[in-house]
């Protein structure tokens, strides 16, 4: 049975953006103001050291088992580090393949970032992904080799045909406090925030207004 993923305030972390508070540390305050489910994402990072990172954020949540943490792109890393699910990208392992290495039980997400990927995506055996990470909505640089942006209108017409498949869909790329209620009028699943909780003073708060912010949208 996989477990419940509620992707309304996605954050995907970041090492460098993440200090001084450190990782684990932006991961419980996101938490703390609103944060639903967290990705562990470190590029750089060795198997090992992202092993260990996934261990202290799933530690550092522990009182907060509603909250799922997904692995990117790191099938191994997640399947040892007991994740909740992985997500891959288009250049990664193929999603059929990810789908049996990890069985029923996991989460699995996949970037889209056309109508082609989604396309692609929806024409693989029902229950192979869960969620797709339509991206990037805006050009961002913590993935400058994201593709160019799709736009708001881009992003509306993806997730209408992901839930029309019957899949989640997630926006991220260049979202903060001052766009994601745009974002939201979109009709996705959920918004994926980087650098406005990572790189804030005080993650708590950044992800409160962003909650805030998502809750208005959705009462107006």
């Amino acid at each position: 049975m996989r477990p419940a993923f509620d992707p309304t305030l996605y954050l995907v972390t970041d090492t460098e953006l993440s200090r001084p508070h450190g990782v684990t540390d932006v991961v419980r305050a996101g938490v703390a103001g609103g944060v639903t489910a967290v990705q562990v994402r470190d590029k750089r990072a060795s198997r090992r050291a992202l092993y260990e990172l996934t261990l202290a954020v799933r530690e550092a949540l522990v009182d907060a088992p509603h909250v799922a943490v997904v692995v990117n792109d790191a099938v191994d890393v997640a399947l040892l580090a007991g994740a909740d699910g992985v997500h891959v990208g288009q250049d990664d392992l193929p999603p059929a393949k990810v789908r049996e290495l990890i069985g029923p039980d996991l989460v699995l997400g996949l970037s889209v970032g056309s109508a082609d990927d989604l396309r692609r995506a929806l024409a693989l055996p029902a229950g192979t992904v869960d969620v797709v990470g339509l991206s990037p909505v805006w050009g961002t640089p913590t993935k400058p080799d994201a593709g160019p942006g799709l736009g708001l209108a881009g992003i509306a017409a993806l997730a209408a045909t992901a839930r029309a498949g019957g899949l989640l869909s997630v926006a991220i790329g260049g979202i903060n406090a001052t766009n994601a209620a745009a974002v939201w009028a979109t009709a996705v699943d959920g918004i994926c925030v980087v650098s406005d909780i990572c790189a804030a003073t005080d993650p708590a708060l950044a992800a409160r207004r962003l909650r805030g912010t998502l809750a208005r949208r959705k009462a107006s």
